[in-house]
């Protein structure tokens, strides 16, 4: 064979060479964010069945509690006029999101306004199911007048949100989860005063609807909120 054959036989050879380590590299990259998915839904139906409790060691306080959760579907949701019953603990499946849902109280006050920025403040608790621990809150007497400011858009039934200032910004990024906005398509929001009983909700987010961090690492949150609109 001649030496310039030689050379061309070597270059391909090294070229079918590196293709194949970078089709390895992808497949072993899928396969270990395909196992970091498989043990996120390991932790959620861990967590679906078995629910968790939250103290403060210090004092002893119940920070979070969580029972057992029976989930629904979204027919019976729909069918049981898009509520949840809280005495069941029950908690709806939006199967195309994969997050699940709980409407603790639907709130006074209207629906978001149809392409209307509107500012809605957020009280949170987040809790890192993969942990099971209490990662951040602002709903605690250290931040009793900080709540979550975020503005929201919605437009067609698709909500978009932007973190104004808040913990959520300041820990994670400006981009509001996308399981945070899922609620707004169902409870009213208002003004807080004394005699209004705004919306509540608790939410399991998988990484994909969830916060940059989530979805970096690729772990499930659940979180307790409180919607209200600003005056």
């Amino acid at each position: 064979m001649k030496p310039q054959n030689v050379y061309i036989h070597y270059i391909a050879y090294l070229i079918i060479l590196i293709a194949g380590c970078v089709i390895t590299t992808s497949c072993d990259d899928d396969q270990t964010y395909a196992e970091q998915k498989k043990a996120e839904r390991r932790a959620i139906s861990s967590f679906i069945s078995l629910g968790t409790l939250q103290t403060d060691d210090e004092v002893g306080d119940t920070l979070l509690y969580v029972a057992p959760i029976t989930v629904i579907s979204e027919e019976q949701f729909i069918a049981q006029d898009s509520t949840t019953d809280v005495s069941k603990n029950e908690y709806v499946q939006f199967s195309s999101t994969g997050v699940y849902m709980q409407i603790v109280r639907k709130g006074a006050g209207t629906p978001l306004n149809d392409s209307v920025p509107e500012t809605v403040l957020v009280r949170f608790k987040e809790l890192n199911i993969a942990g099971d621990s209490l990662q951040a809150t602002n709903w605690n007497a250290y931040y009793i007048a900080m709540l979550d400011e975020m503005t929201v858009t919605k437009s067609d039934d698709v909500i978009s949100g932007t973190f104004k200032s808040g913990m959520m910004k300041t820990l994670y990024s400006s981009q509001v989860p996308e399981g945070w906005l899922i609620p707004l398509n169902y409870i009213n929001i208002s003004p807080q005063t004394d005699d209004t009983e705004i919306a509540k909700v608790r939410i399991i987010v998988p990484h994909s609807s969830g916060q940059t961090n989530a979805i970096s690492y690729v772990y499930p949150c659940f979180y307790e909120l409180t919607y209200q609109r600003w005056y």
